[in-house]
């Protein structure tokens, strides 16, 4: 397990969290060297700065200089968070798949998927997020429609025809 911690450090983050420490809980973990595959499973959590992730597994596929190149998380649900930026705020987001690429630091959520993000909420089968722009793509699936609520303006500062 020492040398499974000791990958997760490669991590891509936000430029303010790569520079903190990984923490990384599960029940088990294994690493297959040959494939650069580590594997943890049983109430797994990971936390660098403001970054969090929870779920039930997750799969990190690992380059030959044993940096991240992609995080797969699955449960019901697997959750993330991240602190985007002071003006951003906390985005959140929870599926039964996250999967991250830490090259693109694109997040796609999968199978009820949800994500909030400065106070508005966007629901669908597949969302894809850019935890670096903040961009958000929603899509429905499955007969399904997209749901996307924001936030009302903050004031009364419409005033009358008359």
């Amino acid at each position: 397990m020492v040398m499974a911690l000791t990958v997760i450090k490669n991590a891509s983050a936000l430029p303010s969290d790569a520079n903190q420490p990984i923490r990384l809980l599960a029940d088990r973990a294994t690493y297959v060297e040959r494939t650069g595959v580590t594997t943890y499973s049983g109430n797994v959590t990971i936390e660098q700065g403001t970054l969090k992730i929870a779920s039930d597994n997750i799969m990190l596929n690992l380059s030959n200089d044993r940096k991240i190149k992609n995080a797969v998380a699955t449960g019901r649900p697997a959750t993330f968070q991240q602190v985007i930026s002071q003006e951003k705020g906390l985005a959140k987001g929870q599926a039964n798949r996250i999967d991250y690429n830490a090259i693109t630091g694109i997040v796609t959520l999968t199978g009820n998927a949800k994500l909030t993000q400065s106070g508005s909420k966007f629901s669908g089968n597949t969302i894809r997020y850019s935890l670096k722009a903040g961009d958000v793509e929603a899509n429905a699936g499955g007969g399904q429609r997209v749901e996307l609520v924001f936030p009302p303006n903050g004031g009364s500062s419409q005033k009358s025809v008359r």
